[in-house]
């Protein structure tokens, strides 16, 4: 009798086992994302946020034991409204184009079996561009620092933590945080979503991930 209920419960627990292999830094993603932008209101106007959505790509591969390159893209669009202050009314709207590129290097180590520390540096190219206007985009280069965790509360879901210090030509000495969750569907398949705000900026994405 203890045999059979060990078999059984050992049957039951095969599907959740097959899952567990510990972080994956080696993988690809793509998905919806939402990149906003809070925006100073010009003298005697009121003017919306950007809330630009679109789609991303994203990938990471490790090329060492505690050692990964990662990189991302996101772009979306927003129809911006422009009006009059006191309730004057909408005066007119803006088509906005918003984009960011990531690349970057990180370092991992295992704190715990389920739990590992990440520092990573990364460069990010960020555009903003105003359809139809003559005075070109908005672009620039930063650089991010940033520290946190990833950590395996069960063999098929992954959360990690992150906080962020970014500096440069559009982001002037920005901290922000990112926290995101992974739900592994099988041993490569997996659902993501992640937030990240701080400042005038956040973003978030969800998407599906094939780990390697």
């Amino acid at each position: 009798m203890k045999k059979q209920l060990a078999l059984a419960a050992a049957l039951a627990a095969a599907p959740f086992a097959a899952l567990a292999g510990g972080h994956s830094y080696t993988y690809l993603e793509a998905g919806y994302a939402q990149l906003n932008q809070e925006l100073p209101a010009p003298a005697g106007f009121e003017i919306d946020d950007i809330e630009a959505g679109g789609f991303y790509v994203a990938g990471s591969a490790e090329i060492a034991p505690s050692i990964h390159l990662f990189g991302a893209y996101r772009k979306g669009d927003d129809d911006v409204s422009v009006s009059l202050p006191m309730g004057g009314g909408e005066i007119g709207s803006a088509g906005i184009d918003m984009s960011q590129g990531v690349l970057g290097a990180g370092w991992h180590h295992d704190l715990r079996d389920r739990t590992d520390l990440v520092a990573e540096l990364s460069w990010l190219r960020t555009k903003i561009d105003v359809k139809d206007d003559e005075e070109g985009a908005d672009e620039g280069d930063d650089v991010r620092i940033a520290v946190g965790v990833r950590h395996l509360i069960a063999d098929n879901v992954e959360l990690w933590v992150k906080g962020n210090y970014t500096d440069g030509d559009l982001y002037d000495g920005a901290f922000s945080a990112s926290a995101g969750v992974q739900y592994k569907l099988t041993q490569t398949w997996g659902l993501v979503a992640e937030a990240e705000g701080g400042g005038d900026t956040s973003m978030f994405g969800v998407g599906v991930r094939a780990n390697f």
